[in-house]
This record gives structure tokens, sequence and C-alpha cells, in this order.
């Protein structure tokens, strides 16, 4: 019996030391494994690439911050949800990183600053002029690029290399709208636009070109729609001065207001909007009705485009928001994917340089079925080249003028 035990306990002894061996040389080989880098080969690990976004997204221009982001996003889960996309045999996802600036330029460029230091960021969003010339003090430094959506020439003048303008430049509409609204209403206008950078600018171009038509300004003052909600003293003492046309403009939902103060005060005369309003907007905060609008001048709303990625992103948007989407949605869903094809084509989601060489590429290689708008290229200061598209209101009814595809 003892002889017994006594060997079946040895067997056991055995048995637990080829146990412990086989434990120690797995042990050994994971310890290995988990000192050394992973491996990306093709298909096998997915990275995830920072896209930043610096915009208002709370005080009066939250919605207009909204809209614009509700594109990058759309556009963002269409590329993780199809696998990512690949750059020179890595495969990557989009992170979308977004920060409230509250339309400020000193807050969009401290949100840059963190994006830059806290998360690596290479593309940083921004759609509001103050927001991007306060970037382009440091940006070149900090080795990132500005996706800057504002229509303001200067962004793209000022010789900073890393900087891309997404909208058209606001310049091309001045004489088209100032002929329109002299030849329709007189020569007599009231300047009563946003006062922010992007307003004064507006208006310090439109001034000479007025002018220069023969026409007269007869009130200038601006509205701070941070702090102004009660513009009837202001409209009376323009009305006060019997323009014939009104230049006004900023976010759509203020402008909306602001225009229909001027009706109630019976103006019956024109409107030189600013890009930035849209129509269908401002329309909407109106009650549906173009009716107010009567002589009005701006840039045309987004669902009266037909390109070939028109009527999905549309339709998908509607399916997402039970709402039409404006112009600011659509031009950063077309942005997104072009700044992805530029990165293919420079082949790095992290040389700036190179991936600001082959932005008009980029541009180029849009797939047909994104192309919410026309985009013919990328010009040598970074300025997206889209379609010159205007829109006037006759009879209740938007009437569209400008180039064609």
């Amino acid at each position: 019996m003892n002889t017994f035990k006594r060997g079946l306990f040895l067997s056991l002894l055995f048995i637990l030391a080829i146990v412990l061996v086989a434990c120690s040389e797995d042990g050994e080989e994971t310890k290995k494994d988990e000192g050394k880098a992973p491996v990306s080969t093709e298909g096998s690990k997915v990275e995830e690439l920072t896209i930043g976004y610096t915009g208002p997204l709370s005080g009066p221009a939250a919605f207009y911050g909204e809209e614009t982001l509700k594109g990058l996003r759309m556009a963002a889960e269409e590329i993780n949800d199809s696998g990512g996309f690949e750059v020179d045999g890595q495969k990557y996802t989009i992170n979308l990183s977004t920060l409230d600036d509250k339309y400020l330029p000193n807050e969009a460029a401290a949100n840059a600053k963190r994006l830059v230091q806290e998360q690596d960021t290479k593309f940083i969003y921004t759609p509001h002029s103050g927001g991007v010339y306060a970037m382009q003090v440091f940006n070149e430094m900090e080795d990132f690029i500005v996706m800057a959506y504002t229509s303001e020439p200067g962004v793209t003048e000022t010789g900073n290399k890393m900087t891309v303008r997404i909208p058209p430049r606001y310049d091309r509409y001045i004489e088209p709208f100032t002929k329109y609204e002299m030849e329709r209403f007189g020569k007599k206008i009231a300047f009563l636009p946003t006062a922010t950078q992007y307003g004064k600018d507006w208006a310090d171009s439109l001034r000479p070109v007025w002018e220069a038509n023969g026409g007269e300004v007869v009130f200038d003052e601006s509205i701070d729609f941070s702090k102004d909600t009660d513009f009837q003293t202001i409209m009376t003492n323009a009305l006060a001065k019997n323009p014939d046309v009104l230049f006004i403009g900023g976010p759509s939902q203020p402008t909306a207001l602001v225009l229909k103060q001027a009706r109630d005060l019976g103006f019956e005369g024109g409107f030189i909007i600013m890009d930035q309003a849209k129509l269908d907007e401002i329309a909407a905060v109106l009650g549906g009705s173009y009716d107010l609008l009567e002589g009005v001048i701006s840039t045309p709303p987004l669902v009266t485009s037909r390109y070939g990625g028109t009527e999905a992103f549309i339709e998908k948007y509607r399916s997402q928001n039970d709402k039409d989407p404006g112009s600011e949605s659509g031009f950063h869903y077309i942005s997104l994917y072009i700044l992805v094809e530029a990165m293919k084509a420079a082949g790095t989601v992290d040389d700036t340089e190179k991936i600001m060489a082959a932005m008009d590429q980029g541009a180029k290689n849009l797939p047909e079925d994104k192309e919410v708008y026309y985009i013919k290229g990328v010009d040598d200061d970074g300025g997206f080249l889209p379609l010159l598209r205007m829109a006037y209101v006759e009879n209740g009814e938007i009437v569209q003028m400008g180039e064609e595809k």
C-alpha cells in the first residue's frame, strides 16, 4: 500500500512539473509578445485619425454651428461604417473631436491649441473667419491645417500655407447682387450687417462697388447678435433715411428677425443678404413662406442643387433630422471626403505640406456619389473652386442664376 501511494505521488509530481514548465513557457512567450510593437499589416490593424472642430455650439450662433457639424458627422460616420479609408497600405477611421468656442476668436484659438497638444490633431475645422484668423497666428508653427468654412477672401490671401477655404469667396457675389438690387429697387442702401470681422469685411467690399455704380450708403451700423435681441430702434433709425435696399446678414435665425422687423415697420424695398444666412432657413423662421423675402438676393438653398450626390445626401439628412439640409452641412460633408482623398493622393495622414499640395487632386478625386456640390478643384492659395450660384425671390418663388456644371 505504501509502495502504491509513493508511486502515485511521484506520478502526480511528474505531471505537475510538466504542467508548470508548459505554463512557464507560455508565460514567457506572452511577455515577449506584449513587449513588441504591434505589427501593422494591411487589413490587420485599423488606426484612428482625429479631426478637430471648434465652433459655436452654444449662444446665438449655436444653430449655425450645429449645422456645420452635421455634415462632418455624416461623412465621418459613412467613412467609418465602410471600414475606414486606406493611406499607404494602412487603414484609418475618423475620430471627430468637437469643442464649443461660442463664436469667439480667442476661444477658437484656445480650443485649437488644446486639440493639437492633447490629441496631436493635424486638421481643425472652424466655421467663422474670426476663428480662422486667430488660428492662423500659430497654425503653421504648430503644424496643423485650418479647414476654414468662411467665404472671407482674406483667409487665403494672408500667405498662410496651411489654410483651406471651403465655400466660395463672397466678393464674387457683390457685383451681381448690386446690379440686381439697383435695377429693381434703387440706389440708396442702408448697411446693417453682423458686428463680426466677417460682417465688417463684407461691408467694406460692398461699399466701393455700390458707390462705383452710382449708389449711396445712407446708413451704416452693425448689429451684435451676441448682445442685441430687439432690432426696432436700429431699424427705425435706418428706415428714417429712406433706403431702397437693406444690407443685412449673419446667422440665418437672427437675420430672419432683422428682416421681419424691417417688414413690420413698413419697409417694402429689397435686401442684399450676406451668404452666411440661407434663404430656406430664413423662410423657415418666418413660417415657411417666402412672401416676406420678396426682393431678396443671396445664395440658393442646397435643396435646389442637382449633382451626383445631392439627392442621396438630402434624403439621408432628412431621415436623420426631419428637415432639409443647408449648405453648411453640404459643404462640410464633401470637404471631409476631399480631405480624405487628398491624404490618399499624398500617401500620408500627418505630412501637412504634402497633404496641402495634394488638395487639388483630392477635389478632383471626389467620388461622384459624394458630389453634393461640384468642386472644380482647389486653387494655389487653398480655396475650393465651387460654381458661383445665386438666387433672388420674385412673386414668392426662388429664381436661380449663375454658373452651371
